[in-house]
């Protein structure tokens, strides 16, 4: 790979080099020419003479190795203008002392960049690795920023302490209530004692995402102060691609609790019904008392 070739991205896996092509402007703007000559002439002969064309245009340039290059560029850059706009977005709604933190972590990656950026241009392959990957960390501490952020408003606005009150309060009526009321309120139970238990986890796992974060800062400022004085960037990557393994286990973790979380407007939905009908049940007692009398 050419040391200006453009590191492949996850979009550009399966690039469709001959569409690619013929979406260019300027070929466009030549079948567009052709056609308008072609009713301007009253002959097809523009059209025919367009059309051989185009189909040696789109059966060379697709394979051309600069032009390969060149779409991958823009690929890159549409990239990388897309993770851009996502980061601002995931920032903006991170409070100020978030905020603030990611700041830093961005300084810290930046004086590895500058440190780096003197180095031989037989080096700049493995600086090119090691950009990538901070730039890769930099957007997983945020996506960790935002899932603490995100936890630590669940964990205020829940009182587990309350909840086993409440479990607490059924379970003692439960045998006095009548049997529809039972087994609704032992699905409630059933889900409140799922509630608590999803509390503990998500108090886990903030504990999990908080050490990662103070993880990431502690290596990438050792990285930092590594690249001082080191000079090899490929050791330097070796280090990034072991933090970002950890930090992509830390984020399949986040995204296990959102799945757990998922399931119970489903819980709910069906406790709801059970209520419905009972409330049906009530209702037609009711009539049918009235009717007897």
């Amino acid at each position: 790979m050419a040391i200006d070739d453009p590191t492949p991205g996850t979009g550009q896996k399966n690039i469709n080099y001959v569409k690619e092509a013929f979406h260019i402007q300027y070929n466009w703007i030549g079948l567009a020419a052709a056609g308008a000559f072609a009713l301007v002439s009253a002959s097809f002969l523009p059209v025919i003479l367009a059309a051989g064309a185009e189909l040696m245009y789109l059966s060379v340039i697709p394979n051309n190795n600069r032009f390969q290059r060149l779409v991958r560029s823009w690929k890159l850059a549409e990239e990388k203008q897309q993770n851009q706009q996502s980061l601002s977005d995931l920032l903006r709604n991170l409070p100020g002392d978030l905020q603030t933190r990611y700041i830093k972590l961005a300084e810290v990656c930046g004086g590895i960049r500058a440190n780096f950026a003197q180095l031989s241009s037989t080096s700049q392959i493995f600086v090119q690795q090691m950009d990538a990957r901070l730039e890769g960390l930099l957007h997983g501490y945020a996506r960790l920023l935002q899932a603490a952020y995100q936890q630590r408003q669940y964990m205020k606005t829940v009182d587990p302490d309350a909840i086993k009150n409440e479990i607490g309060a059924l379970q003692k009526r439960l045998n006095t209530d009548p049997p529809k009321v039972q087994e609704i309120d032992k699905k409630r139970i059933e889900i409140l004692g799922k509630r608590v238990e999803k509390f503990e986890k998500i108090t886990e796992n903030r504990q999990v995402i908080d050490a990662q974060i103070s993880a990431m800062e502690d290596v990438l400022q050792l990285v930092r102060d590594q690249s001082i004085t080191m000079r090899d960037p490929q050791q330097v990557s070796d280090q990034l691609e072991n933090l970002v393994h950890d930090v992509e286990q830390t984020e399949e973790t986040v995204k296990q609790m959102e799945a757990i979380f998922s399931n119970l407007p489903s819980e709910m939905s069906g406790v709801m019904a059970m209520a419905d009908d009972a409330s049906s049940a009530d209702s037609t007692g009711i009539s049918r008392t009235r009717i007897r009398s």
